[in-house]
């Protein structure tokens, strides 16, 4: 079987080249298991990343949504104020004018 040392050389070479590769296969299959993994994790980065987005665009269109709303209400309470100090310059005035018929009722009563 092995009849000079050329031929124990080659024998050692050959199970070298075959942990050789063995290791490299071993190495390759931890490295592609690592890339797929870190695609899971990439995928799942970018789903949270677009539903926070979704989620601020979402928030952002309520808050639109809610300052219009708010400056409607606004614009209505000033207005219902504007009315309220009217009728309240109205009912003063009216009872300004009572108060003058009342002390002129009073000074012909008194004169007479």
């Amino acid at each position: 079987m092995l009849a000079t040392s050329k031929d124990l050389l080659y024998l050692v070479l050959a199970f070298c080249v075959l942990w050789v590769t063995v290791f490299f296969c071993w190495l390759l299959y931890y490295f592609i298991s690592i890339v797929g993994g870190m695609r899971k994790i990439v995928k799942s980065v970018e789903s949270k990343i677009e539903k926070i987005d979704r989620l601020i665009d979402l928030f952002k269109d309520k808050i639109e949504n809610s300052t219009n709303y708010l400056f409607m209400m606004v614009e209505s309470v000033g207005k219902l104020m504007d009315y309220l100090k009217n009728k309240k310059k109205e009912f003063m005035e009216e009872d300004e004018e009572e108060i003058k018929k009342q002390k002129k009722n009073t000074k012909k009563a008194k004169t007479e």
